[in-house]
């Protein structure tokens, strides 16, 4: 091998049976959702494609991910029959090349030409395994097939996860086909610290050239806690806009009024949080099409439970304690502050409707979901809606719930993610933090009252409330974050 072979990125080969994963392997390693076909149909690949993993501008393995191989029995028997009528013997890698110079290459193994053509390139292959099926004749072929390229193979056992996988069982076949180190690895759902794994196993053949497979295990830590770092910024600038806004109602005594009023702060919400989540969705690439998570719940990248409804504090383990209990049970509790003083929900609820404010009386339940309500003057009747604290409480546990479920989601998942009860029912269950009750104090900070936005006290204030939410929910976990 030349030096300059030498400093050329490692080229492996992603190989094995039909329908085992191995394009699913691709899209997680690559995080790339859209990478290849991924199909239940067998021989959905049908032609070598090639992808390259760098730190920066560097290249450090290009992977090819290549046709299944259909009918190893037949091919074994054929490259016997070959290797019996040459006049001479030939060790495994010029059995594969007389192969590839047979008519039968280009016919009736025409796919597994491809694979082998593919893997005799390479530095090293890395051998898919769907853990679930038995261990049949038709994969020992294949390994023995394989091996005769004389090129590093590590076998790769996916979807391990999965109850019906028998993952000792493939071991110890492995094993008595002297292929000692193996790698477990589930492409939907890889678990915590499978990549870097993966990558220390493929290191092992590869002697020194290994060296730069652990860098890009260590870039792509790195590029997990950013991931999680700027999340955490995505989801204080939502808190931020969310508890800062104050929203005037003009004519504060009409019923009408304060309906329209009600129903746009709310729309406005709604939408700044979708906002959120379509950005955190863009941040571990995905699109609103690669989540249909009813268990979030999560549907098309949308939340299916509303925002505003009372049942969704259930769904999330959230409670309600003191005065703002008897709020809640008509809705969502209002504060109303008034001459500088705060009731209680409670009492802010009894005190204004037993008192016969007749807007109130007239609005109802409706006014009492989502929102708080502050008097600043009882003579004029102007009032100013911001969002109770609460929601604030839904909408930190819903991003912090859709955040760990993005790090632990393979790019190759179809399925519905699962639902982490990691925080659920305790992140900042109680008072929130004092830097973000402080917000509610500042309207100009909040994009949804329209106002000025950029300034310095604000940007501190984010990074306060990330670094307190980032430290809350701990450090990155699943296949994103080994």
């Amino acid at each position: 091998m030349t030096d300059a072979t030498r400093s050329a990125a490692l080229r492996i080969a992603v190989v094995g049976h039909t329908n085992t994963g191995k394009t699913s392997l691709l899209r997680t390693l690559t995080r790339d959702s859209h990478f290849g076909e991924v199909s239940a149909r067998p021989s959905t690949t049908r032609h070598v494609e090639g992808v390259s993993l760098g730190i920066g501008a560097t290249r450090v393995m290009d992977l090819y991910d290549t046709p299944g191989m259909e009918d190893s029995i037949a091919l074994l028997e054929t490259l016997d029959a070959q290797a019996a009528g040459a006049r001479q013997r030939l060790d495994g890698p010029a059995r594969i090349q007389q192969f590839l110079g047979s008519g039968a290459a280009a016919g009736r193994f025409e796919q597994e030409a491809k694979v082998l053509r593919q893997l005799l390139q390479c530095d090293a292959g890395l051998y898919v395994i769907d853990a679930r099926d038995p261990v049949l004749a038709k994969y020992r072929d294949e390994l023995a097939i394989l091996a005769s390229c004389a090129v590093p193979l590590l076998p790769l056992l996916n979807f391990v996860r999965d109850a019906r996988a028998n993952e000792s069982a493939w071991r110890e076949a492995l094993a008595r086909l002297g292929l000692h180190v193996v790698v477990s690895f589930d492409t939907v759902a890889p678990a915590r610290g499978g990549e870097r794994l993966l990558y220390e196993r493929l290191a092992t053949l590869l002697d020194t050239r290994g060296l730069a497979l652990l860098r890009l295990a260590e870039h792509h830590e790195q590029e997990a806690l950013s991931r999680r770092g700027a999340a955490t910024q995505v989801l204080a600038d939502l808190l931020i806009d969310v508890a800062a806004c104050r929203l005037k109602v003009a004519h504060g005594n009409d019923a009408a009024a304060l309906a329209r009023a009600l129903d746009g702060l709310n729309r406005q919400v709604r939408e700044r949080e979708q906002a959120a989540v379509d950005a955190l969705l863009a941040l571990y690439r995905f699109g609103r099409e690669d989540l249909d998570a009813s268990h979030l719940p999560l549907s098309d990248g949308r939340w299916q439970e509303d925002l505003f409804d009372p049942t969704t504090l259930t769904a999330l383990g959230i409670t309600l304690g003191g005065g703002v209990a008897a709020g809640a049970a008509a809705g969502f509790g209002i504060d109303l502050i008034l001459g500088g003083t705060t009731l209680g929900s409670g009492a802010a609820i009894g005190a204004l409707l037993g008192g016969g404010l007749p807007t109130l009386k007239r609005f109802g339940r409706r006014m009492l979901r989502g929102v708080g309500q502050t008097l600043s003057s009882a003579v004029t009747g102007s009032r100013y809606l911001r969002v109770d604290e609460t929601i604030l409480r839904v909408l930190l546990t819903r991003q912090v719930q859709l955040v760990l479920a993005l790090e632990a989601r393979g790019h190759a998942a179809v399925a519905r993610i699962a639902l982490s009860q990691s925080l659920q029912a305790d992140l900042w269950q109680g008072a929130l933090p004092a830097a973000l009750r402080r917000c509610r104090e500042y309207p100009v900070w909040s994009s949804l009252s329209g106002e000025p936005r950029d300034n310095l006290a604000r940007q501190q204030m984010q990074e306060r409330i990330a670094e307190a939410t980032l430290r809350a929910i701990g450090r990155p976990t699943g296949g994103s974050a080994p």
